[in-house]
């Protein structure tokens, strides 16, 4: 688990190789870019993104953007269409997904108690908000305070009441970030109901694999004219890496935007090619 500047170190390090990805840097010109050793760096680096930098490199091509793409169309209609993310087993998380009522939305989170707390990952600190219910809020902090977190939970919540309580929150916050497996994982999110239904769909999206935001938008049934309205609905996700909002890429089979910085997607499919025994 890495704290906010370390992580900074290997982002930096992240958008290094990304950067320079055709003239294929050696590790010890990376290392010589972050100011670490080759040894701690590789040990670091393979901590939170779950592969070595040169297996990263291999990554970060194009070409391996697009062979995920392509080989992603195939299984995700296979499994779109049985219900399944993956061989055997429901999406890799097995989340159950709580809409607030139109009621509950319109009262922005009056009456619900959310406790919060800090917590380090292998992507950089996070705040994570539950309710009874379960998790409302996952965001990753450049400012890794308590003021600069619950403000990010008031952003979801406006009205709730807020409790500090991370001893509350460590659970599902080493549920979603592998450290544990044990049990479903709960989600209380409150959104319109086309949000709802592009965040459900998300959910579906195997780990390793990639879709596109027209791809998404016609498995949902609404063709890809809505391509760019799916993408709205992905962008409003409150809840990082639960709801894999990091597995939507351009049509052209670039990596495209995501709410909490390009190179966090990148470690996070990479993360995930490395657990599908890619690495």
């Amino acid at each position: 688990m890495l704290d906010a500047p370390t992580y900074r170190r290997m982002e930096k390090a992240i958008r290094f190789l990304d950067e320079h990805r055709s003239e294929q840097p050696t590790l010890a010109q990376l290392s010589a870019h972050v100011g670490m050793s080759s040894f701690h760096l590789q040990r670091v680096f393979r901590g939170a993104v779950g592969v070595s930098p040169k297996r990263f490199l291999q990554f970060v091509t194009a070409a391996e953007a697009r062979r995920l793409l392509e080989e992603g169309g195939n299984l995700l209609e296979a499994s779109w269409s049985s219900g399944l993310s993956g061989p055997g087993r429901l999406h890799d998380l097995m989340v159950n997904v709580h809409a607030m009522t139109p009621a509950e939305v319109r009262a922005e989170g009056a009456g619900v108690a959310i406790r919060w707390g800090i917590h380090d990952t292998p992507l950089g600190p996070c705040v994570l908000g539950a309710t009874t219910r379960g998790v409302a809020v996952l965001d990753f902090l450049e400012t890794a305070t308590p003021s600069e977190a619950e403000r990010r939970v008031r952003t979801h919540w406006p009205q709730a009441r807020l409790h500090e309580d991370p001893a509350a929150t460590e659970h599902p916050a080493r549920r979603i970030f592998g450290a544990t497996g044990d049990g479903p994982l709960s989600l209380h999110v409150h959104g319109t109901n086309f949000q709802i239904r592009v965040w459900e769909a998300l959910l579906t999206i195997p780990a390793g694999r990639v879709v596109t935001y027209g791809g998404l938008a016609e498995r949902m049934g609404l063709g890809e004219g809505h391509a760019r309205a799916v993408g709205r609905a992905v962008g409003a996700n409150p809840v990082a890496v639960a709801i894999p909002c990091h597995r939507v890429v351009l049509g052209t089979g670039a990596l495209g935007g995501y709410r909490w910085g390009r190179e966090r997607k990148l470690a996070l499919l990479a993360r995930e090619q490395a657990g599908a025994g890619a690495a």
